[in-house]
């Protein structure tokens, strides 16, 4: 059985810490910065949406069924936020998802880091015997950033959920399993440290 607390998680690039309703203003900002939620492969809320979004987390929190972070870059700013989720205690399983940082935070070490605390904290401190990621089949920035942490493709289940457009959504599934997770850990210090 695992027990996720909220937790504050540091990086040189990173900081995760608990989510709350005070980060909405840096959150609003982020989700504006290149109209994220206009991508209609992902979820990111609109700018005027962001305190819903996080009162959303915040409730799912409260009945044990997620774990949101805010998303911190070195000056203290939210640029975006994560989650555990879909948390099964008793078989020792989570996932990582409902994620998203503003554009001009992606494609950097900042994601790298994050996952790195991330899956550290699940596998290291929690015991996790597996960490899943879950994301739309079409989106392909996505799944090839969940490729490179190393994470390998369960499957994909198809016509899996209905999105806000209406249209059906095949869900891809990857994980890591706790005896991957120190060669996966190896493999993303290395990425960061030939990166700088």
């Amino acid at each position: 059985m695992i027990n996720v607390r909220p937790v504050t998680l540091t990086d040189s690039a990173v900081t995760l810490v608990p989510l709350e309703q005070a980060h909405a203003t840096d959150l609003s900002a982020a989700a504006a910065e290149g109209e994220l939620w206009k991508t209609w492969c992902t979820a990111v809320p609109h700018p005027d949406l962001v305190a819903d979004e996080i009162k959303r987390r915040l409730d799912m929190q409260a009945n044990g069924n997620m774990l949101p972070f805010a998303v911190l870059t070195t000056d203290g700013k939210a640029v975006g936020m994560t989650t555990y989720m879909n948390i099964e205690a008793a078989h020792k399983r989570l996932e990582i998802g409902s994620t998203w940082y503003r554009k001009s935070v992606q494609r950097g070490p900042l994601n790298s880091q994050a996952k790195r605390l991330l899956l550290g904290h699940a596998f290291d401190d929690l015991g996790c015997n597996v960490v899943e990621f879950r994301t739309h089949f079409m989106n392909h920035q996505s799944r090839a950033a969940i490729e490179r942490l190393g994470a390998k493709l369960d499957g994909v289940l198809r016509s899996h959920q209905i999105t806000a457009d209406g249209s059906l959504r095949d869900t891809c599934v990857y994980s890591i399993l706790a005896h991957e997770w120190p060669a996966v850990r190896a493999n993303l210090t290395w990425k960061l440290s030939t990166s700088k």
